[in-house]
């Protein structure tokens, strides 16, 4: 006789016995992005918009090394390169007194890599990705109240509760009080026809259109992915209304991003077919003629312009750094430098990002910098959807500014969450097409 097959499988090893079942990983909550980017008038009033804005991306840390493992966007490497050579370049600071100001651009750029995890591990896990995109549209609505604020109250000014608890040494420095004391618009008694410039929330007109240009497409393209609902028709509205006080700042860089952005996407959706981009390109083209009708902004910066240095101030500000960076090309000088040798007030590696990173922290983390931004622009130009179409030029409008504007504040983790999200978008179309797939996103431990 011979015995029947065993019908039960064989016990399993001890170690293997207890050991639990893997389970997915925690979904991430959207309420720290809506806290960091749709409270924006709250940290305003508090003064805590510039240095409580490290705090709000250490928060996001917190939850992504508490979920244990986490995707990476593209093109991270590059940009933990580019934040290990400005460590680095630490060891090149002319006096400790330096130090504070620059712990405070690392942070913005460690915070803006977090972002960009967040936002990369969020979109990928949730169904409906254009929910992600909310907190950007808060952070637009802010923009689009605080430049009203501006417009209609430009001389309003207030301390704050974060201005206070400093001690005077600290908030009497200049770069510190601008960061913390509340003003809702730029003067300038140089123009043949002075005006108030929008700047709330920012500091600077210039920030406030440099986060304008980039905000712009990402409302846009949350448009696209909503086809009705209370908060599309509400920004559709706000578009317009937005033109007031953009148009306003007369910032130069701000109309030139934007112009290249819808020049590059317009030739973008001429050789697909998308009738669809093409008509919202149309739109936004309608809707600015329509408002230099009534705001003569080429006459107000051609009078700005003509009245002032700020020309001849930015470029003895460049040749300085050109002449000087030969000297130390490799890891920079650390920070921007206060000199007597050019016609501009502002020390020599400010007045654009592109000059900061380059005198600050040499040939190479600038070229991780730009890398950072042209692998970004790469890989959002495969996107085939509409909105993945006008989220794709967000890096072309950042590459376009680098030179014009500073970008170690808000405004980089604005364009980490949108180039972020497109990245995620694009995925998810690959996916989704006729016969297509992707490359799994690397996983580590946060």
């Amino acid at each position: 006789m011979t015995r029947a097959p065993a019908t039960t499988e064989p016990p399993l090893p001890a170690s293997a016995a207890t050991r639990p079942p893997s389970a997915a990983p925690p979904r991430l909550p959207l309420w720290p992005l809506v806290a960091m980017f749709g409270l924006v008038p709250l940290w305003w009033v508090a003064g805590a918009f510039y240095l409580g804005w490290p705090l709000l991306g250490a928060l996001l840390f917190t939850l992504l090394a508490t979920r244990g493992r986490v995707p990476l966007p593209p093109a991270t490497g590059i940009w933990l390169l580019f934040v290990a050579l400005v460590v680095v370049s630490a060891t090149r600071l002319a006096a400790p007194t330096s130090l504070p100001t620059f712990v405070l651009r690392l942070a913005f750029y460690l915070t803006a890599l977090v972002v960009a995890v967040y936002v990369y591990t969020v979109a990928r896990e949730r169904p409906d990705q254009a929910a992600v995109l909310v907190p950007l549209c808060a952070f637009w609505f802010a923009l689009v109240a605080l430049g009203w604020l501006g417009v209609l109250v430009p001389r309003l000014e207030l301390a704050t509760p974060v201005e206070a608890l400093l001690p005077p040494g600290v908030s009497g420095v200049p770069f510190i009080s601008d960061m913390v004391h509340l003003s809702t618009a730029e003067y300038s008694t140089r123009s043949l026809n002075p005006i108030y410039r929008p700047a709330a929330p920012y500091a600077y007109t210039n920030n406030y259109g440099s986060a304008y240009a980039m905000t712009l497409p990402c409302v846009v393209a949350y448009t696209m992915m909503r086809r009705r609902g209370l908060l599309r028709w509400a920004l559709l509205a706000s578009l317009p209304v937005s033109l007031v006080p953009a148009f306003l700042t007369l910032n130069r860089a701000m109309f030139l991003s934007l112009g290249v952005g819808l020049a590059v996407l317009g030739v973008r959706a001429a050789l697909r077919g998308n009738i669809r981009v093409a008509a919202s390109i149309g739109g936004m083209v309608v809707l600015g003629g329509i408002a230099s009708l009534f705001i003569p902004v080429a006459e107000l910066i051609g009078n700005r312009v003509e009245s002032s240095d700020t020309n001849t101030d930015r470029l003895s500000l460049y040749a300085e750094v050109l002449r000087r960076v030969g000297d130390s090309p490799w890891l920079g000088y650390g920070a921007p430098m206060e000199v007597d040798t050019v016609t501009a007030d502002a020390p020599i590696g400010t007045q654009g990002q592109l000059w900061m990173v380059l005198f600050s922290h040499g040939v190479p983390a600038l070229l991780c910098f730009l890398g950072w931004f042209v692998a970004a622009a790469l890989s959002c130009a495969r996107a085939t959807s509409a909105a993945g179409q006008w989220l794709s030029v967000v890096p072309l409008i950042c590459l376009v500014q680098v030179p014009f504007y500073g970008m170690a504040n808000q405004n980089l983790a604005v364009a980490f969450f949108a180039v972020a999200f497109a990245f995620a978008l694009c995925e998810r179309e690959r996916r989704t097409a006729p016969g297509g797939s992707s490359r799994r996103a690397a996983v580590v431990p946060a």
